[in-house]
């Protein structure tokens, strides 16, 4: 299982990790997720919600 929100699908944001001679190395950050239990059609559910999501309110925690 993927470590991706399943409310704003937010995920691992890819790039270069550069060092001081500019060398270019492909590396990932990954996406502050956290696992909650929130209420997915009716029932208690733990599933990953990004720590954006939590703090703007669109999901809540059970």
């Amino acid at each position: 299982m993927a470590r991706r929100c399943v409310i704003t699908g937010r995920g691992p944001a890819t790039g270069n990790k550069r060092s001081h001679a500019m060398n270019a190395n492909k590396r990932r950050w990954g996406a502050n997720v956290q696992k909650v239990r929130i209420m997915v059609d009716g029932k208690p559910k733990r599933v990953y919600v990004s720590a954006r999501a939590l703090k703007s309110g669109k999901v809540q925690r059970v």
